[in-house]
């Protein structure tokens, strides 16, 4: 019966077994590669310097709660000569207590002053809180521009190492019928050592720039699972650089924050002013000495003679001078910023415009004539292989040339706050 038993069981598991591997996911399945808005969108959710300083931002938020606060009423209670039991006069002293309820009262609108602050700092950090949102997006426009171009870069180094191989087995064939010697085969095959070193080299860069975009998603440990999908053909640029300058002025966190740092400033001095005014203190009290009941009513001034809050003034005076040079440094940065992109772009556009129109496909044909012409006998090894040379040389000056573009286009849209492209 025992046997039967693991038997059924056995039978059972079977049958389980493949509905269980069915609903299993696809764990170990290659990743779906990102575009550049998927990565963009995963480094600004999990990028832990990002993180940071979102809690940062909203931890200056929570002084806007202490600055909007009023001041609290002190109380204060006071007993004397009390005895159990009571002995009235003249042969005792009767209970005495005293109860006195005081607050301050701010002049001069501190507290309007104090929020305005608190509101234009937290403005200020949340300011900086998206410049630092662009860096971002900026470093990973980059990686992922510098991931493209390793791997279109890794794509012509193996099809010149695949080409080149060709030839290799070609010549072989050739030393096997005896139309060349073995020390030109050894020749020919010693130069492949170069084409692997060169489709070698290419996939290490293209691990590297993918280890730089992961880090940018807070992955400490890299994966070679991670593939992106893009292209680095230019695209046209739909704006002009009066457009850009605009657009950069209006939509520039740094600048803003300039600009509200400002109004922190000129906020603070006003708070500067009012802390020279007098702050009256009122006071009720309510005493009960034996049967007597009493009740009184004081009034607290300071006499601001000697400390009027001057060196406050003077300094806050200053920082608004100072943070209003800083907004014109400010946006002579931004426009700074912008012509500079603007140059870079320009001029990558000419090397790449270049390429792609003549060099490209000049090393190309030049490359398949003299491949032709050397597998017939033709030419010279030297002339096959300088001509290989030029065009990997070419084609791969052609892909930097593209990628500069991409390059300039994300420091532009840096620049700008905005997608130049979108």
């Amino acid at each position: 019966m025992i046997l039967k038993a693991f038997r059924a069981v056995g039978a059972v598991a079977l049958l389980v077994a493949p509905v269980l591997v069915a609903q299993t996911p696809a764990a170990a399945s290659p990743s779906t590669p990102l575009t550049l808005q998927q990565a963009e969108a995963r480094a600004l959710a999990a990028n832990p310097m990002l993180l940071s300083a979102q809690q940062h931002v909203s931890a200056v938020e929570a002084n806007k709660i202490t600055a909007g606060l009023r001041q609290n009423p002190n109380l204060t209670l006071y007993g004397q000569g009390v005895t159990l039991p009571e002995i009235p006069p003249p042969n005792g002293n009767p209970f005495f207590y005293s109860a006195t309820v005081s607050r301050l009262f701010e002049r001069g609108q501190k507290r309007r002053w104090r929020l305005e602050s608190a509101t234009a700092t937290a403005d200020s950090t949340q300011s900086a809180y998206h410049d630092q949102q662009r860096q971002l997006v900026l470093a990973v426009r980059q990686a992922f521009t510098n991931m493209l171009l390793a791997k279109d870069s890794l794509a012509v180094a193996q099809e010149n190492l695949t080409d080149y191989r060709k030839t290799v087995d070609l010549s072989r064939a050739r030393l096997d019928a005896g139309d060349i010697t073995r020390t030109d085969f050894e020749r020919i095959d010693l130069q492949q050592a170069q084409f692997e070193a060169d489709a070698d080299n290419a996939q290490l860069a293209l691990q590297q720039a993918s280890a730089q975009l992961q880090l940018l998603f807070g992955i400490d440990h890299p994966t070679n699972t991670l593939d992106i999908v893009g292209s680095l053909t230019p695209p046209p640029i739909p704006v002009t650089l009066t457009e850009v300058e605009n657009q950069a002025l209006a939509s520039r966190p740094d600048y803003l924050s300039a600009r509200q740092a400002l109004t922190a400033a000129e906020a603070e001095a006003r708070l500067a002013i009012a802390g020279g005014t007098t702050d009256p203190t009122l006071s009720t009290e309510y005493d009960r000495n034996g049967i007597d009941n009493s009740f009184g009513v004081s009034l607290a001034i300071p006499l601001r003679i000697f400390d009027r809050n001057q060196g406050e003034k003077v300094r806050t005076r200053y920082e608004v001078e100072s943070s209003r040079l800083a907004v014109t440094a400010a946006r002579n940065q931004v426009v700074s910023d912008v012509d500079q992109a603007w140059m870079a772009l320009d001029t990558a556009q000419k090397m790449s415009h270049r390429y792609n129109s003549h060099y490209l496909d000049e090393a190309a044909h030049v490359r398949d004539n003299l491949q032709f012409s050397y597998r017939n006998g033709n030419s010279t090894l030297l002339d096959y292989l300088s001509a290989l040379r030029d065009y990997r040389a070419i084609r791969l000056s052609s892909l930097t040339a593209n990628a500069q573009v991409w390059l300039a286009i994300h420091q532009l849209s840096f620049a700008t706050a905005t997608n130049i492209v979108p």
